[in-house]
């Protein structure tokens, strides 16, 4: 019950928001600092905001990093430069709809014009032969998902993986419990667009998307899972026993009990220490 009127409170939050004609807030300078570090790139007439930075010498590996929802590639502030130390390239983008990239309206978005979007990226980049290692988180889940199913499908345009790493992504409905303010974005369109405008991070903990897909063809390269096992949404143990039973030759790390959803903001020495294991271990 607590619950239930704690998310009404914030429902009520971007309302009157709206209402009063409040602006948005101003930039922090990290996040100044953020967008004047990327770049911008056309994709299908929008603007989409990325980070490329360049790091270990000597290596030719490259690490792409897809966000969740409702956030941004600023998820990734914390491990962003023990990566750059680790990996040749490192690179993140914002989906179109968040972040720093347009976000039109009206717009049907979905899943496969992300991974498409991810897929331009690459090309643009002039990655499109090399083999790249995927980091995602949530939202970024589903879309990594699609585009390791095209890659296996053999599908043009595909990306060249050399290995996947999730995390804290809703994977199976059957384990999944969503939040109100979840199905309010999901079901109510008009409240959605005011929810999705204004969403600040005081809400990001209610906001998770799953997806619908399957998990087992995740077969056919090093794949890996890190999970904070305080997940509201994605509930330990069920979670990880259903990843265990239907991903069978995945590996997976369990962090800290304190840890929840976004375990690369939450604990990101344990997150990289996870990850290099997994990078290490093939």
């Amino acid at each position: 019950m607590k619950e239930w009127w704690l998310q009404v409170g914030l429902l009520c939050i971007p309302l009157v928001a709206v209402y009063l004609h409040i602006p948005p807030p101003q930039l922090s300078p990290a996040l100044n600092k953020w967008l004047s570090a990327g770049e911008h790139f056309h994709f299908r007439g929008h603007n989409v905001f990325y980070r490329d930075s360049f790091g270990a010498l000597g290596s030719s590996d490259v690490v792409i990093l897809l966000h969740g929802f409702p956030t941004s590639s600023y998820d990734w502030i914390k491990i962003w430069e023990p990566l750059t130390q680790r990996f040749h390239r490192v690179i993140a983008l914002d989906f179109l709809g968040f972040g720093f990239s347009d976000k039109p309206r009206p717009h049907k978005y979905s899943i496969f014009e992300q991974a498409s979007l991810v897929e331009a990226l690459v090309s643009h980049l002039g990655l499109g032969q090399q083999k790249v290692n995927l980091i995602s988180h949530d939202y970024g889940d589903t879309v990594a998902l699609e585009l390791l199913y095209r890659s296996d499908q053999n599908r043009t345009g595909r990306l060249n993986f050399n290995s996947l790493c999730l995390s804290n992504g809703g994977l199976f409905p059957e384990t999944h419990h969503p939040r109100l303010l979840q199905i309010l974005l999901k079901d109510y369109s008009i409240l959605s667009s005011i929810l999705t405008r204004l969403t600040n991070h005081f809400l990001v903990v209610y906001l998770i998307l799953f997806s619908p897909y399957p998990a087992g063809f995740l077969l056919f390269h090093p794949v890996h899972m890190i999970y904070g096992p305080l997940d509201p949404v994605n509930p330990h143990p069920e979670f990880i026993r259903l990843y265990q039973k239907l991903v069978p030759r995945s590996t997976f790390t369990i962090l800290d009990e304190h840890i929840s959803h976004y375990p690369q903001l939450e604990d990101p020495q344990g997150f990289l220490n996870a990850y290099f294991n997994f990078i290490h271990s093939f």
